[in-house]
C-alpha cells in the first residue's frame, strides 16, 4: 500500500508494516484449522490457506524478518518450566508450541512486551499484539490495526474461525494481554 503511493519502506513504521503483513493474508487464509501438522525447522508453517489466529501473527511477524518458531522454539528449550503445562508434554514440541497462544504470551512477558490492559482505545497501536478469551476460555491473539472506526476505536486483524479478517471488535473480549514487539 505505502510503496504504491511512493514511500519507501523505510519510512514506514514496523508496526505499520506488521499490519500490512497480517492485511496480506486477508481472502488468501481462508480456513480455520488448527490440525496438528509437522513443521520443517526453522521457518515452518502451514498451508497458507489455513491455520489459526497465531499463524496470522506468526506469517505477519516472518515477513517482518522474525521466526516466532525458531524464537519460541529456542526460549523453551533453555526455560521449558517457565511455560504453561496445559498439553502435557515433556519437552518442547518446534511443529506446535509457537502457535499455542498462552505460549506466545508467556514468551512475549519474558522478552518484556507486556503492556498494561485496558478500557481505553488509544492505548492500543497499530501493530500491538493483544490477547482475550472467546466465550471466556478460548485464547485467542489479534493484530491491532491502523483502520479506526468512526469513534477512534482500531479494528483488528486475526483469524476467529472463517479466515483471516480484519473488523471491529477490540473491546468486545474480555482482554487477557496487550503486548507491543515494534516501538516505531
Amino acid at each position: 500500500m505505502f510503496l504504491a503511493i511512493g514511500v519507501s519502506l523505510a519510512e514506514v513504521p514496523k508496526r505499520i508494516q506488521l499490519v500490512e503483513a497480517a492485511r496480506k493474508q486477508i481472502g488468501v487464509t481462508t480456513i480455520y484449522d488448527g490440525s496438528y501438522v509437522a513443521l520443517k525447522y526453522p521457518g515452518g508453517d502451514v498451508p497458507l490457506e489455513r491455520g489459526v489466529c497465531t499463524d496470522v501473527v506468526i506469517r505477519a511477524m516472518r515477513e517482518m524478518g522474525v521466526d516466532l518458531q525458531k524464537l519460541v522454539h529456542i526460549d523453551m528449550k533453555k526455560n521449558f518450566s517457565k511455560y504453561p503445562k496445559r498439553w502435557g508434554l515433556k519437552r518442547p514440541d518446534k511443529n506446535i508450541d509457537h502457535r499455542r497462544v498462552p505460549n506466545l504470551q508467556t514468551f512475549f512477558k519474558r522478552r518484556g512486551m507486556s503492556r498494561s490492559v485496558s478500557e481505553k482505545k488509544e492505548d492500543y497501536l497499530p501493530g500491538d499484539l493483544v490477547t482475550c478469551l472467546v466465550g471466556g476460555h478460548l485464547p485467542h491473539i489479534m493484530i491491532v490495526s491502523d483502520k479506526k472506526d468512526k469513534s477512534g476505536m482500531p479494528y483488528l486483524i486475526h483469524n476467529i474461525g472463517g479466515g483471516t479478517e480484519e473488523e471491529k471488535g477490540l473491546l468486545s473480549f474480555e482482554l487477557t494481554g496487550h503486548y507491543r514487539w515494534f516501538k516505531n
